[in-house]
C-alpha cells in the first residue's frame, strides 16, 4: 500500500494526473475503470489542460467502476461528468468509451455490462482484469456503489451487481469485490475533511472497520494507492504504508 498526501484536492488532482502520465507511458491498450464524484472531476480538468500531459488517449479505454441508473445526459450521471470534464477536451476515439448504460433497465444493464468486462478485458483466473480502477470513499465507507448496508454485494460471484442507496433509493450499477482485488492498479482518490474518521479506522485498521466496503479493496496481484489531501488524511499522516 502506497499513501500519497497533498494541501488540497487542486494539487492531488496535478500531483495524480503526472503520476498517471508517467505510468501510461508506452503502455498500449489500457483498460482503465473511471470513479465519479468532485475529486475525479478536478483530475478531469486538470488533464484537459491542452498539452501539458501527453496521453496517447488512443490507446486508453475507458470504463466506470458504477453509475447511477439515470440517462446519460442526467446531471447525476458519472458518464456525463466524465464527458464533460474529460471526453470533450481530448482526442479519444469513441470505441473506447466504454459506458454502463443508466438508461436501460439496471439487472439487464448489470448482465450486459458483467459480459462487456468478461468480453473486453485480459483475465486471470477467469476473472477480467483492468490496468487499472479508480475509486472514491463516501463518509459511510462506501466504495464504488457497494454500500456498508449491502457489504454482500462485495462477494458476489458475478462481475457487475445492482446497488441501491441507502437515503435515495437509487438503483445503482457497480463493479464487485472480485474485479476490484484482480486489478493490477487500485487508486484511491479521497478527499475532505468528511472521510478522515473512516480513513482512520480503515488504514489503521481500528473499530468495526471491516464494516466498510472500502476496507476490503486488497488487490490480490496488484497495487493500491491511497491519494488523499490533507483534511482526510489529518489523523494517519504519520503512518508509514508505502511498501
Amino acid at each position: 500500500m502506497k499513501l500519497k498526501l497533498y494541501q488540497n484536492k487542486k494539487e492531488l488532482a496535478i500531483k495524480f494526473s503526472a503520476f498517471l502520465a508517467d505510468w501510461l507511458k508506452n503502455k498500449k491498450s489500457v483498460h482503465l475503470a473511471l470513479s465519479g464524484g468532485s475529486t475525479p472531476k478536478v483530475i478531469f480538468e486538470e488533464l484537459s489542460i491542452p498539452g501539458k500531459y501527453p496521453i496517447e488517449w488512443s490507446e486508453v479505454y475507458l470504463y466506470w467502476g458504477d453509475e447511477r441508473c439515470v440517462p446519460p445526459g442526467d446531471e447525476e450521471s458519472n458518464y456525463k461528468m466524465t464527458k464533460d470534464y474529460l471526453l470533450e477536451n481530448i482526442e479519444i476515439p469513441e470505441e473506447n468509451i466504454r459506458r454502463i448504460h443508466g438508461e436501460d433497465e439496471p439487472q439487464k444493464e448489470a448482465s450486459r455490462y458483467a459480459q462487456l468486462l468478461q468480453d473486453k478485458l485480459p483475465q486471470k483466473d477467469g476473472v477480467p482484469v483492468f490496468d487499472m480502477v479508480l475509486l472514491g470513499m463516501g463518509e459511510d465507507g462506501h466504495t464504488a456503489s457497494i454500500f456498508p448496508h449491502e457489504i454482500h454485494l462485495w462477494d458476489s460471484p458475478w462481475n457487475c451487481e445492482v446497488a441501491i442507496h441507502p437515503e435515495t433509493g437509487q438503483k445503482r450499477i457497480t463493479i464487485t469485490g472480485k474485479i476490484i482485488n484482480q486489478s493490477k492498479n487500485v487508486v484511491f482518490l479521497v478527499t475532505g475533511a468528511g472521510k478522515k474518521e473512516k480513513v482512520s479506522e480503515i488504514l489503521k485498521k481500528e473499530g468495526d472497520y471491516m464494516q466498510y466496503p472500502a476496507a476490503l479493496v486488497a488487490p490480490k496481484h496488484g497495487n493500491l494507492y491511497w491519494f488523499m489531501d490533507q483534511v482526510a488524511a489529518q489523523d494517519v499522516a504519520d503512518l508509514n504504508l508505502d511498501s
